[in-house]
């Protein structure tokens, strides 16, 4: 059982999630309302989490960074029709800050000494510290949008890997941080977090991270200034003849994709004892816009429905791999040497978005939502101008 005080905490939550749900059904806001109802659903039965497999616990976990990831990029890459191909970057910051953040405040450690705060107001105290790396993350993301008001395509593209490099390379440089050697301690704020209640608090955080950004990013891209967005997108000068602010429009495109990647980056810091400055190269940027692509161009279910299908591909393949090597050293011309090891997802992965640029070119959705799809989905929730 939770204690009476952690209890009381996440019935109060739930109940303001319901009362805000019901708020937004009756403002006709379908999207709102499933995502809080959601949410209070996920902070009232969080006890029950813990019944969960481990495994499965950590698919989830993977499944819900993915989502987070790939939406944060599909706004820049997708809505706005920019080439970044850096992405990684911003994640890199958001962890760097999330970690530390949370080894000062909540742990004993050589830079503080003794934790600032009692480790038992982790559990509450987390979206705060996921807040503050989406806004550092944010300002490297203000940074790259000041280039990108004088650049597009390929050469955004080289502006955004050089970006990625400077921050591994600035990171790897900074003793304060670990260098070389990574950050480590985070797993010991999850364990403080455990010793208060034990449920799975990364999930919890996870799946209503995934609501919020989702429902965050659905609001930009339907408001005043998000129309500008494909604007951009379709032909910049055209849409400052149309007296759109497409500096404006670009900075907020950024950062924003930036801050929700720096979530996503502060979520994976806690899921690891330890993280690596390189671990955020060119390699995890790839990944973002293969699920990005995967999904569709500009269309936000499209990249949930990616992340999801990318999440149980890596799954699917880190079993059949070991698999495919006993099958062909079945086969009498295979050298006893040949090994296909787990490194060769990254071949089997591009080779997929090969075939699907090949054949379907648009991606699986693309720039339509799943409610376009099935139309029968608008009646539950509505991506689109409904709302």
């Amino acid at each position: 059982m939770l204690p009476l005080f952690v209890q009381t905490v996440l019935a109060i939550l739930g109940v303001l999630c319901f009362g805000y749900a019901i708020k937004r059904v009756i403002q006709q806001k379908k999207l709102d309302c499933l995502l809080f109802l959601l949410g209070g659903l996920v902070l009232v039965f969080a006890e029950y989490f813990s019944w969960i497999d481990g495994y499965w616990l950590s698919v989830i976990k993977f499944m819900g960074l993915n989502i987070i990831f790939a939406t944060s990029l599909n706004l820049v890459n997708g809505y706005m029709g920019e080439f970044s191909c850096g992405h990684a970057g911003f994640m890199c910051v958001g962890a760097y800050v999330g970690g530390l953040i949370s080894i000062i405040l909540f742990t004993k450690n050589k830079m503080m000494g003794a934790p600032l705060l009692p480790p038992e107001l982790a559990p509450l105290l987390f979206p705060f510290v996921l807040a503050a790396a989406g806004g550092v993350a944010s300002l490297f993301g203000l940074l790259v949008a000041l280039p990108s008001f004088k650049t597009r395509d390929d050469y955004l593209a080289i502006i955004t890997i050089a970006a990625n490099y400077i921050i591994i390379s600035l990171i790897i440089n900074i003793d304060f941080v670990g260098g070389p050697r990574g950050l480590t301690g985070m797993r010991s704020v999850v364990r403080a977090m455990e010793s208060v209640a034990e449920i799975p608090w990364m999930m919890i955080w996870m799946l209503l991270g995934v609501m919020i950004t989702t429902m965050m990013l659905h609001r930009l891209v339907n408001s005043t200034l998000g129309k500008g967005i494909p604007a951009v997108c379709q032909n910049e000068v055209a849409a400052e003849i149309m007296s759109v602010n497409t500096k404006r429009v670009k900075l907020v495109a950024f950062m924003v994709s930036a801050g929700i990647a720096g979530v996503a980056g502060a979520l994976y810091a806690h899921m690891f004892s330890s993280i690596y400055a390189n671990s955020f190269g060119i390699m995890k940027s790839t990944e973002a816009m293969v699920m990005v692509y995967l999904g569709g161009m500009g269309s936000l279910s499209g990249s949930v429905l990616a992340a999801v299908l990318f999440t149980l591909l890596i799954e699917l393949l880190r079993f059949a791999l070991p698999a495919m090597s006993d099958v062909a050293h079945m086969l009498p011309f295979v050298p006893d040497s040949f090994n296909i090891s787990q490194e060769w997802k990254w071949v089997i992965i591009p080779l997929i978005l090969i075939l699907l640029m090949q054949f379907r070119p648009e991606g699986l959705l693309g720039n339509r939502e799943l409610t376009d799809v099935f139309p029968k989905l608008k009646r539950l929730v509505s991506f689109g101008k409904q709302d």
